[in-house]
């Protein structure tokens, strides 16, 4: 299991402290949570990966880099290659370890290029990354400059895929906690930074959700939004009957319009939107690090402008405010 208690260490004297006090006996629970338990296959991966030194390391380029192909040798990336597949699947990306292209189902670079032009100079922040999977995006921030930055998941795979980049980055300021955001503490007012992107739609109450992420910020602090929308007014909600390009955990899509409208309601300040993107089926896609079904499959065949259950297909918006 992985060592999180420099992470309760670094915290002890920090604006972090309460959470540090709950953090290991929460993290105990999820990591033993029944339904995980392909976890020891997982950990065995991990466990199996070779040791290298990576002679140069990118966190500001489209395809996070770690090393380079001749860092290693054929035998020790073919362990690298098998270790990685083994915790499939990769939505989160793309990464190159030692030569081996990691190809996600999402081209999750592409969000980022939508998102940076809006955030406040993230050098010296401390940022959180809600519902943040494998950590890509964390890596894109410490990148950037954030001097810490915490991504929360509850899906322990990401956590351990999170973990094979940090086996060879070794930067001890960036962690991916198998948690939710209802697991910090109320109020804690800590994160100059909080990032929530793809997850206000599967939350059953998105005014919660907002609420949580607001508690979580320093006053001053930005908050980064992405969401699915739909066309609409300030009345306009879609609200599934049943699943949402086949997921079947879906609640509420507003209009931006209303998006907006929840978060000045909760005492944001000068919200903002930033982007509204549709989904494309080159943005999110199957691949053979991701070999399930991807959004090709979710669509309607005659009519890529809906869902298989007649929906509007996902548009995707960002929004900035601050506190």
């Amino acid at each position: 299991m992985i060592d999180f208690s420099p992470l309760v260490e670094r915290w002890q004297d920090s604006e972090l402290a309460p959470w540090a006090a709950t953090l290991l006996d929460d993290i105990g629970e999820q990591f033993h949570a029944q339904r995980y338990g392909d976890l020891p296959h997982w950990e065995q991966a991990l466990a199996s990966l070779p040791d290298a030194t990576a002679s140069h390391i990118d966190l500001d380029s489209d395809c996070v880099t770690v090393g380079a192909a001749d860092d290693i040798s054929p035998a020790a990336r073919t362990e690298l290659d098998a270790a990685l597949r083994t915790l499939h699947p990769w939505r989160k990306g793309p990464f190159e370890l030692f030569g081996v292209r990691v190809d996600t189902e999402w081209r999750s670079d592409w969000k980022w290029q939508r998102v940076a032009p809006a955030l406040d100079d993230l050098a010296g922040r401390r940022v959180l990354d809600v519902g943040c999977g494998s950590g890509y995006h964390c890596w894109r921030m410490l990148g950037a400059g954030a001097a810490e930055v915490i991504g929360i998941d509850p899906t322990p795979l990401f956590v351990l895929q999170f973990q094979a980049l940090q086996k060879y980055v070794q930067r001890p300021e960036a962690w991916v906690l198998p948690l939710g955001i209802e697991q910090l503490p109320p109020g804690l007012a800590a994160f100059d930074t909080v990032f929530s992107m793809g997850v206000l739609y599967h939350r059953r109450s998105p005014i919660e959700h907002l609420m949580e992420l607001r508690d979580a910020l320093r006053p001053g602090g930005q908050l980064v939004l992405e969401t699915l929308v739909v066309d609409g007014d300030v009345n306009t909600c879609l609200v599934p009957s049943g699943r949402y390009a086949r997921m079947g955990n879906v609640w509420f899509l507003p209009s931006t319009d209303m998006l907006l409208l929840w978060i000045s309601k909760l005492g944001f300040k000068k919200p903002e939107l930033v982007d509204v993107n549709t989904t494309s089926v080159e943005e999110q896609r199957s691949t053979e690090w991701m070999t399930f079904h991807s959004l090709a499959n979710f669509l309607d065949p005659d009519d890529s402008t809906r869902t298989i259950e007649g929906y509007p297909a996902p548009r995707r918006a960002i929004v900035t405010a601050g506190k």
